[in-house]
C-alpha cells in the first residue's frame, strides 16, 4: 500500500523538486560591502599560509603530470 502510495504521488507529480531561484540568507542579511570583504585568499585560508612543503607538494604534482604528459606524447 505504502508504495502504490509513493508511486501515485510521484506519478501525480506531488514531489516538485527544489525552487528555480536560489536564495542566500548571507546575501539577504548583509550589504554588498560586507559579502565583498568575505571573500576567501587561497593562501591565507582560516588564518593558514600555504607553507613549504605545500608549496613543494604542488610542484611536485605539476612535475609528474608534465612527465606523464611527456612521456605519453614521446614515448
Amino acid at each position: 500500500a505504502d508504495y502504490n502510495q509513493l508511486g501515485f504521488n510521484l506519478r501525480s507529480n506531488i514531489f516538485q523538486g527544489g525552487p528555480l531561484e536560489s536564495r542566500s540568507l548571507m546575501k539577504d542579511s548583509y550589504t554588498p560591502d560586507i559579502i565583498q570583504k568575505a571573500t576567501r585568499d587561497p593562501k591565507n585560508w582560516h588564518g593558514r599560509r600555504t607553507d613549504e612543503l605545500g608549496k613543494w607538494h604542488q610542484k611536485n604534482a605539476l612535475n609528474l603530470n608534465l612527465q606523464k604528459a611527456l612521456e605519453d606524447k614521446y614515448g
